[in-house]
């Protein structure tokens, strides 16, 4: 079974480009996990027969966004975090409330549930740093509520390059957006519940793997990047996790693909 996850950075720009039905025919995923989708279904007009399509799109117009393409029937879809965790944690602030944004999406299944999330960047000037102290935790209080029912894989774009083998230059960049200390500990929480990082797991010192580039100075041509998009699992799923990969050759985003193959039927 295969898993993949992408943040598009606009659905219907990659389609405008000719590249999506490309990575379909080659990719063929089972479950696709999509971020930043900007779009609302009804603003799409192609469809794949072979997948079901569901949808958690932002109140604001061509903004954020997630989706889940899936081929298996899911038992249920929640989209958003649970009412009791929105209340717990401050999740608006003078950008928005992200809440609304369309940010999860997650998918139950009967043997797990596959969660796709789409984390608020931190800003330039970091100023959503404390939104990113209340949303770290939030998510992952839910992914391990999430745990105790079954196993669980979430996977997307979580803005943090966790560690300095996930960027190309760390030196520079330490203290910025996406590799703050604080931004790095709420992954390394993430770790220390339990969850394991798929593609470190399988390629624990293996450098150059990133998932995102900058637009400016020929990044991607250079593979000056970053990783930034991940799938995680609890470790009860590690003996049937065959492979876990980024798709660097996967135009139409500035973000590439990343996926995992597991030994599950559904």
């Amino acid at each position: 079974m295969k898993i993949y996850s992408w943040n598009v950075n606009g659905i219907r720009a990659v389609q405008k480009k000719g590249l999506l039905e490309p990575f379909f025919d080659k990719h063929d995923p089972d479950v696709f996990c999509l971020q930043e989708t900007k779009a609302n279904h009804d603003q799409i007009d192609f469809d794949w027969p072979q997948y079901e399509e569901y949808w958690c799109s932002a109140e604001r117009k061509g903004y954020s966004g997630t989706a889940i393409f899936t081929k298996y029937s899911p038992d249920n879809v929640i989209n958003g975090l649970p009412e009791d965790i929105v209340e717990k944690y401050q999740l608006a602030d003078q950008y928005g409330d992200t809440t609304k944004e369309g940010r999860v999406i997650t998918a139950e299944f009967a043997p797990f549930y596959i969660s796709t999330v789409y984390t608020p960047n931190a800003k330039d000037d970091l100023s959503r740093i404390p939104m990113r102290q209340n949303w770290d935790p939030a998510y992952l209080e839910y992914m391990k509520r999430l745990a105790k029912d079954k196993p669980v894989i979430f996977c997307g774009d979580f803005n943090v390059a966790h560690n300095e083998i996930d960027l190309a230059r760390p030196k520079p960049n330490e203290g910025k957006k996406g590799f703050t200390r604080e931004e790095r500990e709420g992954f390394d929480a993430m770790l220390k519940s339990g969850f394991v990082d798929t593609l470190r797991h399988l390629n624990p010192d293996t450098p150059g793997l990133y998932t995102w580039w900058s637009h400016w100075g020929g990044a991607r041509e250079r593979n000056v990047g970053w990783r930034i998009d991940y799938v995680m699992l609890t470790d009860n799923l590690l003996p049937v996790l065959k492979s876990a990969k980024i798709h660097p050759e996967v135009m139409g985003s500035d973000h590439c693909p990343v996926s995992i193959e597991i030994n599950v039927d559904l």
